[in-house]
């Protein structure tokens, strides 16, 4: 009876760590080949690296709609294993971008110090910005099975609305691109958030800067989850 208790008590602990773990953000970017198969739960984590420190206040129910859960068991290993490969090869194209693995994605951070620029108050795709976004192009050709999420940020400097029309403009500048270039529509989901969600602070130039940027998630399409439900027999 004791070494039942005991195995229980190992067992429940388990759980709990599993449970405390899962939300960290060491957890967040690990590798999710391995811990594909023991986190079956929302799509949070991505919406939180997405969107910043305010995810829930609001504004991000069509991104939640896209998204979804993520997918456990031995289908989220497969899943991870090819998100792990996209993830290498996207850090190896574009040294300068913040490359995370997050849930079943992967989530890529462009400020205006890190590939994709923009001039102060402006919205359209320089020269520099094309040659990164070219890159990328060339990546999700090469994994079609996936959706792309574009979504936009500015600072605080400037009106609400001013910043808010910025946001949605700098990100339809990068999907019109990304079409531009041979990426289908269908792929493609734009939204904008304006100064809302700071991931620095606004009172420093540093923060700011980093605050005036541009998302794109990479998330496994219906195609790539059915087939890896099937190649692992859970279909």
């Amino acid at each position: 009876m004791k070494s039942r208790i005991n195995i229980f008590m190992t067992t429940a602990f388990t759980i709990l760590f599993i449970s405390i773990i899962s939300g960290c953000s060491a957890v967040k970017n690990a590798n999710n080949k391995q811990k594909g198969a023991v986190i079956g739960t929302t799509g949070g984590a991505i919406l939180g690296a997405i969107i910043g420190n305010n995810v829930g206040k609001g504004g991000n129910g069509e991104l939640g709609a896209v998204i979804g859960g993520v997918v456990g068991g031995t289908a989220g290993v497969l899943i991870g294993a090819k998100m792990d490969k996209q993830a290498q090869k996207i850090e190896e194209e574009i040294p300068g971008a913040v490359v995370e693995r997050v849930d079943d994605g992967i989530v890529i951070t462009f400020d205006e110090n890190s590939g994709v620029y923009f001039d102060t108050a402006k919205y359209s795709v320089n020269s520099a910005s094309q040659q990164t976004l070219d890159k990328l192009v060339a990546i999700f050709k090469k994994y079609p099975d996936t959706k792309i999420l574009v979504v936009g940020h500015t600072d605080n400097v400037g009106s609400d609305e001013n910043n808010m029309n910025l946001s949605k403009n700098r990100a339809s500048s990068v999907t019109s691109y990304l079409i531009k270039k041979g990426i289908s529509n269908g792929r493609l989901t734009t939204n904008w958030y304006g100064e809302s969600q700071p991931i620095h602070n606004n009172g420093t130039a540093e923060g700011r800067a980093k605050n005036r940027r541009v998302n794109i998630a990479i998330i496994p399409n219906e195609k790539m989850i059915s087939d890896a439900k099937a190649q692992s027999s859970e279909n």
